[in-house]
């Protein structure tokens, strides 16, 4: 409790302020606050938390009135403790190659157009869903091709190798770690069936870190950013663009490498 209602304070006045979420809830992986910040929600709660009259915080959130959404309007509707009560289809953080408009998720995706629609027309909400949905399945095309450029490279034999002298990942093994969809096993891939390796940003080779920040980093700056009606998030910075510069990163290490071979040879 006392990571958001302050130990010395536990006042729920605190709590709702949506610096709060900020203690955890920022970094690359998971850019919640960055993207909330920088959106026109944000901007509008920055200019206005010090006006009561804007944002009136010793009310409960079911009784709030406010000029704009704060984290807790949205995610913690009513005062309910369950964070993803109230979100959109989260899938690890954003980086799953999920269907978010899948019938599956009506139920969840409804809700969250009943909170948009204190403010906003519903129609509005779920084409700010389909915008979502539609950049979250473009960002999957591209890493789906910069992880197929690597594959593509270890499969030939290019593939930087696993450095031995560095500890094996939780499975025990040095074998490839990158993974998509579904997990890729075998003696093709450095182990014996059943075996693949976690997929990680650390104690692998420099392409598959590129691949790990394209999903890991990018793609969640374009979940994040959609999802908190942040689009310059999504795009200029690091989201749409970085993901674009990743693939270029991943191509041009296999170029090299495939021409060093060739010149080895």
């Amino acid at each position: 409790c006392s990571t958001c209602h302050q130990r010395h304070q536990f006042n729920p006045v605190v709590a709702r302020k949506s610096e709060q979420c900020k203690a955890c809830h920022w970094g690359k992986d998971h850019r919640d606050w960055e993207a909330y910040d920088i959106s026109i929600h944000g901007v509008v709660w920055q200019t206005n938390k010090w006006d009561p009259t804007q944002f009136d915080l010793s009310k409960k959130l079911s009784d709030a009135d406010y000029v704009g959404p704060t984290c807790q309007y949205c995610h913690l509707r009513g005062g309910h403790h369950n964070v993803q009560r109230l979100s959109t289809v989260y899938t690890s953080m954003g980086m799953s190659n999920a269907d978010r408009g899948a019938p599956l998720w009506k139920e969840k995706r409804d809700t969250w157009v009943s909170v948009c629609d204190d403010c906003h027309s519903p129609r509005f909400a779920r084409e700010n869903l389909q915008a979502m949905d539609e950049a979250c399945k473009d960002a999957g095309l591209k890493y789906t091709e910069t992880f197929k450029v690597a594959e593509n490279l270890m499969l030939d034999g290019m593939g930087e190798p696993m450095p031995k002298d560095l500890a094996p990942d939780w499975s025990g093994q040095h074998i490839w770690s990158l993974k998509i969809g579904a997990y890729h096993d075998g003696p093709k891939y450095g182990g014996k069936k059943g075996e693949s390796g976690e997929f990680r940003m650390s104690n692998c080779s420099d392409i598959e870190r590129v691949c790990f920040e394209s999903v890991g980093y990018w793609m969640t700056y374009i979940f994040k950013g959609m999802a908190h009606g942040s689009w310059n998030d999504a795009t200029y910075c690091d989201g749409s663009f970085g993901m674009d510069r990743w693939l270029v990163k991943a191509k041009v290490a296999a170029e090299q490498a495939r021409r060093c071979t060739a010149l080895k040879k």
